[in-house]
């Protein structure tokens, strides 16, 4: 049955609140926040309403999930943890009562030069998760962190600041991960990832899919464990998703990459459900039905990611655009091409541009979002403006053939709305604009056009796709359609097929970008090949092999 179909499966109170209120943005309103709360067991005043567990009495490793840090600021790092010491139990193993933990920050990986200490708890509310934002620290500086509850202590982590505003760092390098899905296959890339030398982790959507995964991990055909039955459904409620990510966040290696490096993430659609639009579920049917099952997913992304206290979800909203900055270097605009966007034109799929789609009060960012990143490009001071998000930004035809499909998903389905940003770049004076992509489970290099119905149009800017740590399963160096899209669209520089992630080093003369891939992800322990690089000079925008 498609979650459409099926009986609501959420709390009667909160189906009861969803009806009082307008078919947008219904949870906002006090009274149905607060049904909400009751629903999943939040504390209705934000505070947490249960008593204290004495952390002495967890008699297994509750760090099964390992540690995580992000969005590093010049003056302070965010630190992540959640206790779980049963993750494949809905309850993680603990009691419904608040948990102490300790944790510490030092300099050094032994901990003999400690900066910071203290306390934070682990709320039954919020899933036992903890979310420590260490304030006062040095600039461009390495940490190492870790927790403690009871007499149990987590994994090392290494986390950093960032360069103070006005400072001119000579080099940054980042790493761009995506699309995760854990029954595709293992999470070796993240594996070589954690040993790359690189500043932050950008992850750029669909860190979780709502898929069902069977008792053997699906390809990964495990013979050595058997998953619980509660995984072989499609998610829909907090507990669903909750469970969901402790699957995930189990993995070795993707415990690795967040323990080496501070991430950066952004969702795409599965987080929550395929291909959504705003309130628009895949399938059709109730927009309040479905804005309850957003409000979970919402509610279980934050508790599961290593994001501040701004992030956090009022109902089924959460702000998760948002701007960062590594001094006069880069400036990152953090975007959501999903919670705002009109839905998608034609049906959705792949579909020849028509009077629909180039509707121009369509919309992908939705406006307020879009204001904020052109009026950021305004006041920028930054070399570098990257901008991290979704779904593929450049044109991207499938076919030689004039007219021919597009994606009605990514921003070509969306002209007017990519119009209205390349414009404003324009204005802003954006020199050295860099968009950095997830979603499509292939690795492109794009010169960004300015008109792109003119191929000899002058060039904007860089687009740097990342392929699927494992979704797609292991892919192939040229995929079936590699020689169409490359004669299809002159302004792709590189087409590849594999698994793995992008390192991209920024400079003050210029941009690398390494497109790293391993040749398999269905049995574990693949090695990892740089499969290409490309360079863009500052200043002067377009790729060129390294």
């Amino acid at each position: 049955m498609t979650p459409a179909a099926r009986p609501s499966q959420h709390a009667p109170e909160l189906r009861a609140a969803a009806r009082q209120f307008g078919r947008r943005r219904f949870l906002t309103g006090t009274g149905a926040a607060a049904a909400l709360a009751f629903a999943v067991n939040l504390p209705a005043a934000g505070t947490a309403a249960a008593t204290e567990f004495d952390a002495r009495r967890i008699t297994d490793d509750p760090f099964t999930l390992g540690v995580a840090s992000g969005d590093p600021l010049p003056g302070s790092v965010l630190l992540w943890t959640r206790l779980a010491p049963q993750p494949y139990q809905p309850d993680g193993g603990l009691p419904a009562r608040r948990v102490t933990v300790h944790w510490e920050l030092a300099h050094d990986a032994n901990f003999r030069r400690i900066v910071r200490r203290g306390t934070a708890p682990a709320h039954p509310e919020f899933g036992h998760t903890v979310h420590v934002e260490v304030p006062h620290l040095p600039a461009d500086r390495v940490f190492f962190y870790r927790f403690r509850a009871g007499s149990w202590l987590s994994p090392t982590g290494r986390t950093r600041t960032a360069p103070l505003p006005g400072a001119r760092p000579a080099a940054l390098t980042l790493g761009a991960v995506s699309c995760q899905a854990y029954a595709d296959g293992y999470y070796t890339a993240y594996r070589h990832l954690a040993e790359d030398d690189v500043d932050v982790v950008f992850h750029l959507g669909d860190y979780l899919y709502e898929y069902a995964v069977n008792a053997t991990g699906n390809d990964r055909k495990y013979t050595d464990r058997t998953l619980p039955a509660h995984y072989n459904r499609e998610t829909v409620t907090l507990e669903d998703y909750r469970l969901r990510y402790a699957l995930f966040k189990s993995d070795p290696d993707l415990m690795a990459a967040h323990a080496a490096h501070p991430f950066v993430v952004t969702w795409d659609d599965h987080e929550t459900e395929n291909n959504y639009a705003d309130d628009t579920p895949e399938d059709g049917g109730s927009a309040e039905e479905f804005l309850l099952r957003r409000a979970s997913a919402y509610r279980a992304y934050w508790e599961n990611q290593p994001l501040r206290r701004p992030q956090l979800p009022t109902g089924s909203d959460m702000r998760l655009y948002r701007r960062l900055h590594w001094g006069r270097l880069a400036q990152f605009d953090v975007l959501d091409t999903r919670q705002y966007r009109s839905d998608q034109a034609y049906g959705d799929g792949w579909q020849y541009p028509g009077p629909e789609s180039e509707d121009p009060a369509r919309t992908l960012t939705g406006a307020t979002q879009e204001r904020w990143l052109i009026d950021g490009w305004r006041a920028s001071r930054a070399l570098w403006n990257v901008v991290p998000q979704q779904v593929t930004f450049s044109r991207r035809y499938n076919t030689t053939a004039t007219p021919s499909k597009v994606s009605m998903d990514s921003w070509d389905g969306y002209p007017a709305s990519r119009e209205r940003v390349l414009a404003g770049a324009e204005a802003a004076g954006v020199e050295n604009l860099m968009v950095l992509t997830g979603d499509v489970h292939v690795h492109y290099a794009f010169d960004i056009k300015r008109d792109f119905d003119d191929p000899g149009s002058r060039t904007v800017g860089t687009e740097i796709v990342t392929t699927s740590i494992t979704s797609g399963r292991d892919g192939a160096d040229k995929p079936s359609n590699w020689a169409t899209y490359l004669a299809a669209n002159p302004h792709m520089k590189f087409y590849n097929g594999r698994r793995g992630y992008v390192t991209v080093t920024l400079g003050r003369e210029a941009a690398r970008a390494d497109f790293k891939t391993v040749p398999y992800v269905t049995r574990p322990g693949a090695p990892v090949t740089t499969a290409a690089s490309f360079v863009t000079e500052a200043g002067a925008p377009g790729l060129e092999p390294a």
